[in-house]
């Protein structure tokens, strides 16, 4: 099978491709000319802005890809003019989207009034019913919207789109996203402290390769056409239980301590009551996904890619031991 991927040479890209490649498909990346990676230079490429496919509709009909995916629609505008250039191009669309489609992510930061929505959360759950979340808080959110992209990616009947609603994916080059825990974890912190809301909150993760078996077996199986499918982890763990595995991957013997609600720096004002865990029952049932890297070894080569590639800059005021030990301290002292 011939499949281009808009995007595709960032974080979870270049995995997906090496996924496709092995199952003998041919890839061709439209992307703007930087890619992150060399294992994003055995295959076609194509140089272009992803705000301007309609103007490359030409190379993609030389192309002739039977499937496309786009990596990289963030707002409405993005797949619209997805749609709008592989409509009668190739045969179906698959597109990335988000879990913060669903109510519960407005109910997590307040921006949706009610209690918390049971989890875990089918693909049929309640959307967010306000808008763009984000606007005015980050920069890159201006437009950033996936109800909006999946609303689009559906809206033309000659291009059946699927529909990846993706958790947090962690993995090499993820961002840093276990540096918190783990820079405590290698300065020998004997003890990480917990807001106990937070302790026990969950919320749905992935690893980056098993996330991109996802998206392949999305890409390469017609029974995927129209439908739309949750990604993530089959089991949820609360933070606490995510903190102790990442020490299990680390080699740190510490303990992880729920501490009452206050006792330590404020972090972002989330109502953490909502925990967010989806069900992803459809895409294994339908589509046979199974993870195949486990979480022991997930963890591990996330810890390894951590330590080798630490951040450029640290914020002091995210790594407050004095409070961390006072609140130890309070919580022993009775």
């Amino acid at each position: 099978m011939r499949i281009l991927i808009v995007g595709g040479t960032g974080f979870m890209g270049p995995h997906v491709v090496e996924r496709l490649e092995r199952l003998g498909h041919e890839v061709v990346l439209f992307h703007r000319g930087q890619t992150k990676t060399e294992r994003c230079r055995d295959v076609a490429h194509l140089h272009g802005d992803a705000r301007r496919l309609g103007d490359f509709v030409d190379d993609f009909r030389r192309i002739g890809p039977e499937v496309v995916l786009n990596m990289i629609a963030f707002g409405e505008h993005d797949a619209r003019t997805f749609v709008g250039a592989f409509a009668g191009v190739a045969r179906r669309a698959v597109v990335v989207s988000s879990q913060d489609v669903y109510r519960m992510y407005g109910r997590l930061w307040r921006t949706e009034p009610g209690p918390p929505d049971p989890v875990p959360l089918d693909e049929d759950a309640p959307l967010r019913e306000k808008y763009f979340p984000h606007r005015g808080a980050f920069a890159w959110a201006q437009d950033y919207e996936k109800i909006l992209v999946e609303q689009a990616a559906r809206g033309v009947s000659d291009l059946p789109a699927t529909i990846l609603r993706l958790p947090m994916v962690y993995g090499p080059g993820d961002g840093h996203r276990i540096f918190p825990y783990l820079k405590r974890m290698d300065d020998r912190r004997p003890v990480i402290p917990l807001d106990e809301i937070l302790a026990g909150w969950r919320w749905s993760r992935a690893f980056v390769e098993n996330v991109a078996l996802a998206i392949a077996r999305a890409v390469v199986d017609d029974r995927a056409a129209g439908r739309t499918y949750n990604v993530a982890e089959p089991d949820t763990l609360s933070e606490a239980e995510w903190v102790r595995e990442i020490g299990k991957a680390a080699g740190w013997r510490g303990e992880v301590v729920a501490v009452p609600e206050g006792w330590l720096p404020p972090r972002p004002d989330l109502d953490r009551r909502q925990d967010w865990v989806v069900d992803t029952a459809r895409i294994r049932e339908e589509l046979g996904y199974r993870e195949i890297v486990p979480r022991s070894e997930c963890l591990r080569q996330t810890v390894a890619w951590e330590r080798a590639h630490p951040p450029d800059t640290i914020d002091p005021a995210s790594f407050d031991y004095l409070a961390e030990d006072a609140a130890l301290h309070r919580l022993l002292s009775g």
